[in-house]
């Protein structure tokens, strides 16, 4: 059965056409510069790292990128970057046995977020890949002062961070489902919660997932 839009609550921080807006972080920038210099392949798993690292230099479009998700590696050919590696595989281990095999004598700085769902430095230096890390923004949580959704609402979470500010603001009802964006958000759903996985990991993919439910 076709999905109503008006039931249908996006969370995430940019607002798309037809269904409801319902955010849930906000981001802030930490670094006012990066040396580059050092490295050869820059890691980025998410837009928001990309615009903010063009906020500050230009240098980082004349290095390797790799680009882990279709978004991320979008973002970065849009904003200048010539040499753009995408993985087809974009979860957790299975993206980092990928990288070791491509990218044996790189020497990387990924470049993250303050909090991320798998530690990809970690798994990469025990298999001796050169890598370095740069925290360029934080996720904060926004509030919410309406406690309730309609019944029968579908969520839409696009990261395991709207998850976790959602839960801080909601309870979750019997009679809600959700659509995730990939399998490492799925994991980070309570217990209980009945959910599916987009097709593609795209806002798009969640929404048509969500209007065919």
């Amino acid at each position: 059965m076709a999905q109503a839009t008006n039931s249908i609550y996006l969370c995430s921080p940019k607002r798309v056409e037809g269904v409801n807006f319902l955010p849930m972080i906000t981001f802030s920038r930490t670094l006012d510069s990066i040396n580059l210099e050092p490295y050869d392949t820059l890691l980025f798993t998410s837009k928001q790292a990309l615009y903010y690292i063009d906020e500050i230099s230009n240098d980082w479009k004349n290095k390797q990128i790799l680009a882990v998700g279709a978004q991320t590696a979008k973002t970065a050919k849009e904003l200048g970057a010539k040499d753009i590696y995408h993985p087809k595989e974009f979860y957790g281990s299975v993206l980092a046995k990928d990288i070791i095999e491509r990218f044996a004598d790189a020497k990387i700085l990924y470049i993250r977020p303050k909090v991320v769902s798998f530690d990809s430095k970690s798994f990469l230096s025990s298999n001796n890949i050169a890598i370095e890390e740069a925290i360029l923004y934080e996720t904060t949580c926004l509030k919410h002062n309406e406690k309730k959704l309609p019944k029968d609402a579908v969520i839409i979470f696009t990261s395991p961070s709207t998850i976790e500010c959602f839960f801080k603001n909601f309870q979750w009802q019997e009679s809600y489902r959700a659509v995730v964006i990939g399998k490492s958000t799925l994991t980070k759903l309570p217990e209980g919660v009945k959910a599916v996985v987009a097709k593609e990991p795209t806002i798009a993919a969640c929404i048509k997932r969500a209007q065919n439910l």
